[in-house]
């Protein structure tokens, strides 16, 4: 395994970063329809564009776009997607000194159907974000950071082993559990912060989320065996329960939806970098909560691309 420059910019190590994203890189490709085919039918969409993407790679942008320096830790394909990736976490700012590069293996990617009313359904192919190393970055550099984020896109021993240095460490570890699944190791006791969307929190045993009152009943339903937990839930806005922090319940901001794709991802980084920077957790949640809001309104043209 390597790390190479493979594209422009900067590969070495930046400034020492207050954040560090251990997650997925996938080159998306989204298209744009009327509405997502059911099973056996075909839709005539309208366009199509590829985009930088995965949620490692989402948060790891949107943490850096707030102002906190931010490493990547990752795997590329020696290909053309892994190095439009890494150019495009070049522009966004990330270091990428600990993304490997990995000769023979396809990069990961994703294709996503958008519909009229601004929701999607994707499917992503793993590809070499299956061969991630926790090792990828050492303890002197991970132990500079303050906050530490992951999610469910790559194998779960990798995030736990990570998670277990970075609590000897003294970092703040977020699991962003998308796509949900059941626990196989002992990540859970090495979280500080859980982060849900309606959907996982009901796949993780909170119940039906239809509601901000179902979010902040999630949220206090799960925390009480992991810590902090927050669980959004879409326009209906987001809830925090557990650990020290008082419950709180924030209604979604009223906005034009242009798209809700990388929404989840901008509120985890922005999150993560209002925490590192020295803010409340209610603070950073409702920072987090504004960022997001922004980002759904957002026309594609002013999304990250590839």
């Amino acid at each position: 395994m390597n790390t190479v420059d493979d594209a422009p910019g900067r590969a070495g190590p930046g400034p020492s970063p207050v954040i560090v994203v251990v997650g997925s890189l996938h080159y998306d490709i989204t298209v744009d329809a009327p509405d997502r085919p059911r099973k056996g039918e075909t839709v005539t969409g309208r366009r199509w564009s590829p985009r930088f993407g995965g949620k490692g790679g989402n948060q790891a942008a949107a943490a850096q776009r707030q102002g906190a320096a931010t490493a990547m830790v990752s795997a590329v394909g020696d290909d053309d997607f892994g190095r439009g990736l890494l150019a495009g976490l070049d522009r966004a700012g990330v270091d990428r000194s600990a993304v490997a590069v990995l000769p023979g293996r396809n990069s990961g990617m994703s294709v996503a159907i958008f519909d009229d009313d601004g929701d999607y359904g994707a499917v992503i192919v793993s590809g070499s974000n299956l061969a991630i190393e926790a090792e990828q970055i050492p303890d002197a550099r991970l132990g500079r950071a303050r906050v530490l984020i992951l999610q469910n896109e790559i194998p779960e021993p990798v995030n736990a082993a990570v998670a277990r240095r970075a609590k000897r460490l003294g970092l703040t570890t977020i699991l962003n559990a998308a796509p949900a699944r059941p626990f196989t190791t002992d990540l859970a006791d090495h979280i500080d912060i859980l982060v849900v969307n309606a959907i996982e929190a009901e796949m993780l045993g909170a119940g039906p989320v239809a509601s901000l009152e179902d979010a902040a009943s999630a949220a206090r339903a799960l925390a009480g065996s992991r810590g902090v937990v927050v669980v959004t839930a879409g326009g209906d806005g987001v809830a925090m329960a557990g650990g020290t922090v008082a419950p709180v319940a924030l209604p979604g901001l009223d906005v034009e939806v242009v798209s809700t794709h990388g929404a989840g991802d901008m509120f985890v980084g922005t999150f993560a970098a209002r925490l590192a920077q020295g803010a409340s957790c209610e603070d950073a949640l409702r920072a987090a909560n504004d960022a997001a809001a922004r980002l759904v309104s957002m026309p594609d043209e002013k999304r990250m691309t590839v």
